[in-house]
């Protein structure tokens, strides 16, 4: 049996604020540890959240999958159609409504944690063909990476691969691997490193689609059954048996 509806939306919601709270956190860490160098600032926030990352996916993947993100919800909801398994569009639609609401309030958690106002939109642009074309390309890779691991039954090792994947990707794309909605959302919450200006924050949604929309051809293309895995993204929503003592 899969936990049921509100159990899973507790755990994307915690979980994403709880990514939020990482990725902007470091970054206010970052600036203060090493003012006036982007180079290690950029190092410092992306280990920290491909970290936390990895962590987050091994708590809360038992619960509700570890989505965390809407166009990976979006994607498990679109290949699970033919196999009858993934997210419901029920589901689909509260688990966006669940990421979307951790991740502002995780970038209001992580502005109080540092003695900063809750809420102040950044004003930082991020905007431009080639940062959309990197969202293109950081979010079809994330997405490729997670369907792939379920397909193959390698859905134990997400939590690092994810990890990696989103850590590396903050370094070899040009717009730092957003690759996800609601944490597009929320960084528009913070005026810090980590920020984007709310006027930028279409145009990084969009192209996330864009990058939905490529990895679902790619995936059906590569992995025909992809859609039978839906259930083990990123991590298998089963219940855990309980583990019997040994007879004496």
């Amino acid at each position: 049996m899969n936990p049921s509806l509100w159990r899973r939306l507790l755990a994307e919601f915690i979980g994403t604020a709880l990514l939020v709270t990482a990725v902007v956190g470091s970054g206010i860490m970052a600036g203060t540890l090493s003012p006036g160098d982007a180079g290690v600032q950029l190092l410092q926030n992306s280990v920290a959240t491909a970290l936390a990352l990895g962590a987050l996916i091994l708590t809360f993947g038992p619960v509700s999958g570890a989505h965390f993100n809407p166009v990976v919800s979006a994607a498990d909801w679109l290949l699970g159609r033919a196999a009858g398994t993934g997210l419901s569009a029920r589901d689909l639609g509260a688990y966006v409504v669940a990421q979307t609401a951790g991740a502002i309030g995780g970038s209001m958690l992580a502005g109080l944690m540092f003695r900063l106002p809750a809420v102040a939109f950044s004003t930082k642009a991020r905007t431009g063909g080639h940062l959309w074309l990197g969202e293109v390309v950081a979010t079809a890779g994330l997405l490729l990476l997670i369907f792939a691991l379920a397909r193959s039954g390698r859905a134990a090792v997400a939590p690092a691969a994810v990890g990696a994947y989103i850590g590396a990707a903050y370094w070899f794309t040009s717009s730092t691997s957003f690759a996800n909605p609601a944490v597009t959302v929320g960084r528009a919450f913070t005026d810090t490193f980590a920020g984007i200006a709310p006027a930028s924050v279409p145009g990084f949604v969009a192209a996330q689609i864009v990058g939905l929309i490529v990895a679902t051809g790619l995936l059906l293309l590569l992995y025909p059954s992809a859609g039978t895995a839906a259930d083990d993204v990123t991590v298998s929503r089963a219940e855990p048996q309980p583990v019997k003592e040994h007879q004496q």
